[in-house]
């Protein structure tokens, strides 16, 4: 939709006729289709290694040198709560990730006065904790900076960062994944920090010039700075425009102008790539509060704003998108990801659902594949990557046809969209679409789309391998996530349908055995059939203790088209909800279960336009 003629305003604007429901997770938005959705670093307090801090935030992504680089803050258990570290993943395809790696490590500060700070805060020797919002900088030689911000908290509501920052560092990132030394870049000399009082040199100090004139393209670079400005405060000349402007997002217009995007649905322009601001302005169409905006241009040519829809600044989902054709005018609000964790341990500002998104900025590469890549904290906890397919669309135009026995193409994967915890993830297989979960909170999921009808023919070739730890939940969904019907694999082996009149009982499934499960679904009707192995079911039913021989099943909930096909390993999860305390105290309890992991395999799916005179099975 573009704009009246007589609106000037030279800033983004969402004209979208749909406001998400956040009573709901995916918020009833329509669902972008080829979302691959991973779980990177996965918190686990009672493992190992440097997953064992609770707090995972602030990820930052690259592609430089063939690899991703994923760069995110951590401490122990709470936001603002010393001590605190930024770490580094790797991966060449955004799939495999390595093992994080400790990139700027805790930081001590000890106990004395501070400029403006109360010396009864200060008076104990204490950590820093890291706070930015730009990871990453490549040189235009090509050298690849990675940065953090070490302040202090005396206290979680005291951020890190003015009186209370200490100073910028950064480092090179090399081609053989080894690291530069530390340096900074910036002191907070207001704060009284100099090169005398702090443990890494001034970065004119290193010896290699190529690094010099890296950082020094840096802090030439008025867009990269900017996004410095909170942490700095008003006294860094690098940062033009001062105040409440926080983490800034960036992309360039076709004619060469640059759209910044900021918390706080503040938006503006540049003509000058940053040097001074024409623009800048609340734009209240682009609905969001303390969550971040993430502005980018597409491989198509296209533009896509991507946040979290909802003033609410606590429960942070879905994870929403709208497309541009110019940059400007944006149009549908879509679900890219509508799937919120549980939150497994508490700690102070965790905010729930989806926070924190970033992708790849202009000058720190492009993905290999022409998809829009972008990573999330989940819960303020987990780290997330989702690849999300370009062109970016919520509609498909042909049915499902899709056949695993020989691998899954990338066509194949352009139209599946997958939600994949470490421990309960979706795969794509040399012969079948694996689901696998062995996971005590987290789901695994996978659906598949097809064209919006009101009379179809679902049919899908799965086995069960394993019950173990969860079950299968077989869904149709109309395009706002209404459920009409249900087939669920339990873990006592059973095949149930569930229905309008409650849940019923079909067979009994043998393991590793590959089942033809066909569902004839018409909107009008209210109603659906089921076949298992060409046998149909329905007969025989019981109602109140009533016999009834009814061919069709009852609708769960009336919808009037249906065009997804969802399969999911343990129930729709609601919680947590809008009314779910933000500050709970308490970490869900560890599950001790020594049950082993459930495995289903899906070899075929297909979906068949049914006419009107056709009858259900």
């Amino acid at each position: 939709m573009k704009r009246a003629q007589d609106d000037s305003s030279q800033l983004p604007r969402i004209a979208s006729e749909i406001s998400p429901n956040i009573e709901l997770h995916h918020g009833g938005l329509r669902q972008v289709a080829g979302v691959h959705s991973r779980q990177v670093i996965r918190a686990e307090r009672h493992g190992s290694g440097v997953q064992q801090w609770t707090y995972n935030h602030a990820p930052m992504l690259a592609r430089w040198n063939g690899q991703f680089y994923l760069q995110y803050l951590s401490n122990p258990i709470s936001e603002h709560v010393p001590p605190g570290r930024t770490l580094l993943a790797t991966s060449q395809d955004g799939t495999r990730w390595s093992e994080a790696r400790v990139l700027f490590d805790q930081y001590p500060v000890t106990s004395g006065d501070y400029p403006g700070v109360d010396p009864e805060l200060t008076k104990s020797d204490t950590w820093a904790v890291m706070h930015q919002r730009m990871g990453f900088y490549t040189a235009p030689q090509g050298r690849l900076l990675t940065l953090g911000f070490y302040g202090f908290s005396p206290t979680p509501v005291l951020p890190p960062f003015e009186r209370l920052g200490i100073g910028r560092v950064v480092r090179e990132i090399y081609r053989d994944n080894s690291w530069g030394p530390v340096y900074f870049i910036y002191l907070n000399n207001a704060a009284g920090w100099t090169e005398a009082n702090t443990p890494f040199p001034w970065y004119e100090r290193s010896g290699d010039s190529g690094f010099v004139e890296a950082c020094n393209a840096l802090l030439a670079d008025r867009l990269a700075t900017q996004q410095w400005c909170e942490e700095h405060g008003p006294a860094d000349p690098h940062v033009s425009l001062k105040g409440r402007y926080k983490a800034l997002s960036y992309y360039t217009l076709a004619h060469g102008r640059v759209v910044g995007v900021w918390k706080w649905s503040l938006a503006g322009i540049t003509a000058d790539r940053g040097e001074a601001w024409q623009e800048v302005a609340e734009v209240p169409s682009i609905e969001t509060a303390g969550g971040k905006v993430w502005g980018q241009r597409t491989s198509d040519g296209k533009y896509a704003l991507l946040y979290t829809p909802t003033t609410n600044n606590q429960h942070r989902w879905p994870l929403a998108l709208t497309v541009s054709d110019d940059g400007l005018d944006f149009g549908e609000l879509c679900c890219a990801v509508g799937d919120v964790s549980p939150r497994r341990y508490a700690g102070s500002h965790k905010d729930f659902g989806l926070n924190y998104i970033r992708g790849i900025a202009e000058e720190n590469g492009d993905a290999p594949d022409g998809n829009l890549w972008v990573t999330y904290s989940m819960n303020k906890e987990d780290i997330w990557i989702s690849r999300i397919t370009v062109p970016i669309r919520t509609r498909v135009e042909t049915h499902a046809s899709d056949d695993f026995s020989h691998g899954a193409s990338e066509r194949v994967m352009a139209d599946w969209t997958t939600f994949s915890p470490q421990r309960a993830a979706v795969t794509f297989e040399w012969d079948c679409l694996l689901i696998r979960d062995d996971d005590p909170y987290e789901y695994a999921r996978a659906e598949r789309p097809f064209p919006e009808s009101s009379r179809v023919r679902v049919h899908v070739d799965v086995s069960a391998a394993d019950y173990g730890n969860g079950s299968l939940y077989l869904e149709v969904l109309d395009p706002h996530g209404r459920v009409p019907l249900r087939l669920l694999w339990d873990s006592e082996h059973t095949l149930s349908v569930h229905h309008g009149r409650g849940l019923t009982s079909l067979c009994s499934c043998e393991p590793d055995r590959k089942y033809a499960i066909d569902i004839d679904i018409d909107t009008e009707l209210h109603r659906f059939a089921v076949s298992v192995d060409g046998q149909r079911t329905g007969t025989n039913q019981v109602y109140n203790g009533e016999q009834w021989s009814l061919p069709l099943w009852y609708f769960l909930a009336s919808v009037r088209s249906v065009s997804r096909l969802v399969l999911r390993t343990k129930p729709v999860r609601r919680e947590p909800t809008v009314d779910t305390p933000c500050d709970l105290d308490t970490d869900l309890p560890q599950d001790g279960s020594q049950r082993g992991p459930c495995v289903f395999r899906l070899y075929n799916v297909s979906t068949t336009p049914l006419a009107k005179e056709q009858a259900l099975l």
